[in-house]
């Protein structure tokens, strides 16, 4: 009786039947979502402490990693219950290397600690993104972005996850002549784990079986494991090969050591932030910065994964206001407990085509992020090998590039921008710099065709704006 009551209110409180979906559709979308994007639990604690980069930043490994947790299991839960949607929030990649690189080097000269300077920069950013938040100019924003941009966001957010599974399973490599190539080790073993579980998750993805993206991650893990335990018998001549020598299933890919494990203290980190020192005149640049990605990422994983969600009504995203209060909120949970700017994930898209609709994928995600405080060692099998998760980037990105098709493409007004938005999302590597190129061109365009009334007074404002931020902002510290 309690288990139909509890599914009873389950049902109504995240509306599940109107969305089309079911309580184990939502809790497998769930998984899917935090496979695809728990290397942040190691990735996160490595950028910040300084290991990735051989100098320590005086931050705490284990204290940064607990913060990515517990902040992404908050902020995600804060989105589910508040906002009800699919959509998962965590540090974000590009944050935290500003967060490393820039900011904590110009912090240096206001305090012996600088990294508690740049949390509190995150933390003063977060109170001004709440304050726009409930002031509803992101909403506004939202709502005066076209039904072109729209879908040329979620096209170029696909490009782009698409292009950091290629990377991640090894198919695409840097160049420092072309910036990125083709990996003359095609046939590493590596690429080997990523095609298998790509070509897996295709095929089960076209005869619709459900979970097909998560099979592919784990029909890619099994074979890993498998490949890891055939390396020692290996002739000498094929051991050696740079295939198989050089690939991050020799140097990457590790057997978890347990099932379980104690989490480390939070103590190093939680409420640590130098707000006085963060409010130099110094910092306010990077205030500025931090304010902006995280407005534009938040803007273009929202159009992202609710364009490809079917969530869009009417040009118009429902309960927006709360979906941007949650992410502000986010940020404010990140720098108390931690760690750099928590944001809305682009990985999110893999429950979505998983069949996440409600916010209870959102619920399931964070869950999973507080399981990890205790299943670190499994979680670091999976998630610490890219070629595992990889395919299901490049799964989610092929089906969020068909939003392309709703494009006005005969209309140059319309089709200038979003092409800019396209393609400067992947090749910026930032769907900040990605959305601003659009934003800048759109009133600009409208404007050289005689038709200027049709950009609304806010998107020629922000077009200043931005074009402002990038001359006397990007380019005095970037």
């Amino acid at each position: 009786m309690v288990s139909e009551r509890q599914a009873s209110f389950v049902e109504r409180f995240f509306r599940l039947s109107e969305n089309g979906t079911t309580v184990r559709t939502e809790l497998l979308a769930g998984l899917t979502t935090f496979l695809t994007m728990s290397y942040i639990v190691f990735v996160q604690p490595a950028v910040l402490s300084g290991t990735m980069f051989g100098k320590s930043t005086g931050m705490d490994f284990g204290a940064v990693m607990v913060a990515t947790c517990l902040s992404a299991a908050l902020a995600t839960a804060i989105m589910g219950l508040y906002a009800r949607y699919p959509i998962a929030q965590a540090p974000g990649m590009g944050e935290n290397f500003f967060f490393v690189l820039a900011t904590i080097p110009a912090a240096a000269a206001l305090s012996p600690e600088p990294w508690r300077v740049a949390l509190g920069v995150v933390f003063i950013a977060g109170l001004l993104f709440v304050a726009l938040s409930l002031l509803g100019v992101r909403e506004r924003l939202l709502d005066a972005i076209s039904p072109s941009m729209k879908s040329a966001i979620a096209a170029g957010i696909g490009l782009f996850i698409a292009f950091i599974g290629l990377r991640g399973g090894g198919v695409i490599v840097p160049d420092p002549a072309t910036g990125v190539k083709l990996n003359p080790h095609i046939a590493s073993v590596d690429t080997a784990v990523f095609l298998f579980g790509l070509l897996l998750g295709a095929g089960l993805t076209a005869r619709r079986v459900r979970g097909a993206i998560l099979w592919g991650i784990l029909g890619a893990t099994a074979l890993a494991a498998a490949l890891k335990l055939a390396l020692p018998h290996l002739p000498a001549f094929l051991a050696g090969a740079p295939a198989v020598a050089d690939s991050m299933l020799a140097s990457r890919f590790v057997f978890a050591k347990g099932i379980v494990s104690a989490p480390p203290s939070l103590a190093p980190t939680f409420l640590k932030m130098d707000l006085a020192g963060a409010l130099a005149p110094a910092m306010w640049p990077f205030i500025l910065v931090f304010l902006f990605m995280v407005i534009f990422d938040t803007v273009g994983t929202l159009v992202g994964v609710a364009e490809r969600a079917g969530l869009i009504r009417d040009n118009k995203l429902p309960r927006s206001r709360q979906a941007f209060v949650s992410d502000a909120a986010a940020s404010l949970v990140g720098a108390g407990l931690g760690t750099s700017t928590v944001t809305s994930y682009i990985e999110s898209a893999a429950g979505v085509e998983q069949g996440g609709r409600t916010g209870l994928t959102a619920l399931t995600v964070a869950a999973l992020f507080l399981l990890a405080l205790f299943f670190q060692p499994i979680i670091a099998m999976v998630g610490g090998y890219p070629p595992a998760t990889a395919p299901a980037l490049v799964l989610v990105g092929v089906m969020m590039v068909r939003s392309i098709a709703k494009v006005d493409w005969e209309d140059v007004t319309e089709a200038m921008p979003a092409f800019l938005v396209l393609v400067g999302i992947p090749l910026s590597y930032s769907i900040a710099d990605g959305l601003a190129l659009g934003f800048i061109a759109h009133p600009v365009v409208k404007l050289l065709a005689g038709r200027g009334r049709e950009a609304s007074w806010l998107s020629r404002g922000l077009a200043v704006v931005l074009v402002l931020y990038f001359l006397l902002v990007r380019i005095r510290i970037g």
